[in-house]
């Protein structure tokens, strides 16, 4: 239901302001989004779909497409790699991996994720695809997947290219990709530090020293991307995340990423409306096997919401009709509207709860014939 919700843009921000409720904060970066991950809702952006330079926020496609081939046994963590001359000359951030060394792929990834390590992306893409250019067909055809409408990859480490590009919806949307599709992974995120060759690097996050509830994700830069870092704190059930691209100091993205988290988790709740398969309402189906079928939602239905607002909270429901038979379970079958005090803030998909065949020739004769009477 998370992915049907996610289809429905929720004007969240709008409903505040008019309400009276406290108003996003100023936040000094080029684009920005802050996502509750929770309910999959965006509680405040701007400039969310401009196409931006992602700097180092790339690896985490080139992080997810490692994980996706560890998952799928095509490389191993304890598979040891060897250096190509390619990968030990790349410039910027680096794990300082050497020819002639091998790394395991273990190595590789801390490297990458902790140290932001550029030398190590290439020798991934390369021990994946053969080649950082093959490797970054698939990163695009992944991207595709994902439904990152405004991305394009040009290489696996995030250094400047032309025509390298994605905005803060689509590295949201990636971020909560690798989070939920990697779970065993997503701890390398928080570590604080990593050494390799004798060399100590710390994670570059701030926040992971500064907020105990921030657990990753990365951050990014270049001189024309600036300053970018996407956030993500678990306090309580509810995680958020924060997207902010383009500020103009280290200190800045740490202290614009906070601030968000903060108002997010301040004056949002969550809040369940119907629980996985409570129905919502039955509805008279046509031409099937029953005469009915309950339609409802088949995971929770949660909602972020400004504070103290729950008990405003009016839903309406209406439901396609006629409904004809066969209806398999999980097909939309009517439309959940939310409001707050009367005034509409998201129109929600409500499917059916159960299989509804078609009928016998019989069955289907007569409910021809009422409908024609109707």
């Amino acid at each position: 239901m998370k992915h049907l919700l996610a289809l429905i843009a929720l004007l969240i921000s709008f409903t505040a302001q008019a309400q009276g409720f406290a108003a996003p904060p100023t936040v000094a970066a080029k684009s920005w989004l802050l996502l509750d991950v929770t309910t999959s809702q965006i509680l405040s952006s701007a400039s969310a779909d401009e196409r931006v330079e992602p700097a180092s926020l790339t690896k985490l496609m080139t992080a997810y497409l490692t994980f996706s081939a560890l998952k799928q046994n095509r490389i191993t963590l304890t598979q040891n790699v060897g250096v190509s001359d390619r990968a030990w000359r790349t410039g910027g951030s680096r794990m300082f991996i050497e020819p002639n060394k091998p790394v395991s792929v273990d190595d590789l990834i801390h490297g990458m994720i902790i140290q932001s390590g550029n030398d190590a992306c290439v020798a991934l893409a390369e021990l994946i695809a053969g080649s950082e250019e093959n490797f970054v067909q698939l990163m695009n055809r992944e991207a595709a997947r994902l439904g990152l409408k405004n991305t394009q990859f040009k290489n696996s480490t995030g250094l400047t290219d032309t025509g390298h590009y994605s905005s803060a919806r689509d590295l949201a949307t990636l971020a909560v990709a690798l989070i939920r599709d990697f779970p065993d992974f997503y701890p390398i995120y928080a570590k604080k530090e990593f050494s390799y060759n004798r060399i100590n690097q710390p994670n570059r996050n701030r926040l992971l020293w500064l907020d105990p509830t921030v657990d990753g994700v990365k951050t990014g830069h270049t001189d024309a991307a600036g300053y970018c870092l996407i956030a993500s704190a678990k306090r309580g059930p509810r995680r958020l995340l924060s997207v902010v691209l383009g500020t103009e100091s280290d200190n800045a993205r740490a202290s614009e990423s906070q601030k968000l988290l903060n108002w997010g988790f301040l004056f949002y709740e969550s809040v369940r409306l119907y629980t996985a398969r409570q129905t919502v309402s039955e509805l008279r189906i046509w031409r099937g096997a029953s005469n009915t079928v309950k339609a409802g939602f088949l995971d929770d239905f949660v909602m972020s919401l400004p504070k103290g607002t729950a008990e405003k909270l009016k839903v309406s429901f209406t439901s396609r009709q006629p409904l004809m038979a066969p209806v398999r379970r999980g097909d939309a079958i009517g439309t959940l509207k939310v409001m707050i005090d009367d005034k509409p803030i998201g129109d929600y998909p409500v499917v059916a709860l159960e299989d509804v065949p078609v009928a016998g020739i019989i069955g289907r004769s007569w409910d021809a014939l009422r409908l024609w009477l109707q």
